[in-house]
């Protein structure tokens, strides 16, 4: 069930009202002012049954999360610096200064469990409503990046490894005798796999790696005889990822590179300090003109670029309500000259016939589309999308949501700033320099 906010609570001598002691012109407080609460609690009230006990009330945990992302922290250090911040109190709705923490970090996993893609996206298109006629260009930008994800970077010596360790776990907490449990020769053959390119050690390593994967596959089959039947049932999709690690080879295609993401593909964007990311593929979307997100959509694999634009189209449309005039994309997307009646353009040799004019127009708009890589590198910086700590491909999509959503917002803050910066500087120059007035008017 949905859990309400107090909107007048009785005041005591005991509760500090907010707004006794903040500034209310600061731009914080102007943006939770300016956001549809209500519009938001009716948006995701569907997510809630009608129930059940009371809920975190909506506009708290969802203005939290927008928190959350917009100022790069973790669920645990959101909710540490929002109890000592007014300013981030009175975001997320509440009326007098609160002394304890307003519900435990474990809510945001299950918030976003509840709330999906779906949650997500609606989040995305308030973060665009709220830059108004601003947002309403005739063109976007389009590119994709990767989204690295929270992994080690994977070997088989260290995923057969880890099959080891978790049979080892599986055979403690079913109570079965292992003939031999490995857990003092592991950590020798560990050692001897290092090294492997070094001449002297190199055949012995290869041999304690090789011997590494043997014992993965004698526990993996081992446990499948000793446990009991409905306790095989219970662990049947982990032995199948543990086959297909054991079973997998190096020129093998849509391999494992981790136990717990499963998904994570390895991708090669020509990067020559990274050549390979593991992760997911992202795509983004910007105006051409205010440099607005209109879209973000994450993919799983590896997807060819041209084939992402129909999806990444179908959510500009519902987001921004229109399809774009033309699309600017790199030359990775060529093969696509138009999706779903939208030109894109990507740089071409033009023919000999091409005038003068429409020559420089269209290197004037390939050259715009450089503008996308300083936001995703913005993204991937201060909006945590450097490494996603999110779980499953509907992490991968939350998260590159919501960087796109709080790039958004933040980017809001900032023109009020500068506006307001600007307002008073032109004030400033009338009162003291009012003969110059001509120059600044």
């Amino acid at each position: 069930m949905v859990g309400k906010l107090e909107k007048n609570p009785q005041l005591d001598i005991f509760n500090t009202p907010l707004v006794q002691f903040i500034d209310l012109n600061r731009p914080i407080c102007i943006l939770a002012r300016k956001i549809g609460w209500e519009e938001v609690e009716r948006d995701f009230s569907e997510f809630y049954s009608t129930i059940g006990a009371p809920s975190v009330p909506i506009r708290k945990i969802v203005g939290m999360m927008i928190l959350k992302q917009m100022y790069n922290q973790s669920d645990e250090q959101v909710m540490g610096r929002w109890l000592e911040n007014p300013y981030w109190q009175y975001f997320t709705g509440e009326v007098n200064f609160q002394k304890k923490l307003p519900f435990d970090p474990t809510d945001f996993v299950h918030f976003r469990k509840r709330i999906g893609k779906k949650g997500a996206e609606r989040i995305l298109k308030l973060s665009i409503d709220i830059h108004g006629k601003s947002s309403k260009d005739t063109a976007i930008k389009v590119d994709t990046t990767v989204q690295e994800k929270n992994i080690t970077f994977p070997t088989d010596t260290k995923l057969h490894k880890k099959i080891i360790e978790k049979c080892q776990k599986i055979a403690q907490d079913n109570a079965i005798e292992l003939r031999q449990s490995y857990k003092r020769t592991l950590p020798k053959l560990m050692i001897q796999q290092r090294m492997r390119k070094h001449p002297k050690t190199r055949k012995k390593a290869h041999e304690a790696a090789r011997k590494i994967k043997t014992i993965a596959g004698r526990l993996v089959r081992e446990l499948q005889r000793k446990l009991p039947e409905e306790q095989q049932i219970r662990y049947k999709e982990q032995f199948r990822l543990y086959h297909r690690v054991l079973q997998q080879q190096r020129t093998s295609k849509n391999k494992i590179y981790s136990l717990h993401e499963p998904d994570v593909q390895c991708i090669a964007k020509g990067k020559e300090s990274k050549p390979y990311e593991f992760g997911n593929k992202s795509s983004f979307a910007l105006t051409t003109g205010t440099g607005i997100i209109v879209g973000a959509l994450s993919y799983k694999g590896n997807p060819y670029d041209g084939h992402t634009l129909i999806g990444q189209l179908q959510q500009v449309k519902r987001l921004w309500g229109k399809l774009p005039g033309y699309d600017i994309a790199d030359r990775g997307y060529r093969g696509k000259t138009h999706v779903l009646g939208v030109e894109i353009i990507t740089p071409k040799k033009l023919p000999s016939s091409t005038s003068e004019y429409n020559k420089k127009t269209f290197r004037k708009r390939c050259r715009s589309r450089s503008a996308i890589e300083p936001v995703i590198s913005n993204l991937k910086q201060d909006y945590r999308m450097a490494r996603n700590f999110l779980k499953g491909t509907t992490g991968d999509a939350i998260n590159t949501m919501l960087a796109a959503a709080e790039f958004n917002f933040n980017k809001w803050l900032l023109r009020y700033v500068n506006y307001f910066f600007h307002f008073i500087l032109k004030l400033v120059r009338r009162i003291f320099y009012p003969e110059f007035s001509f120059f600044y008017a």
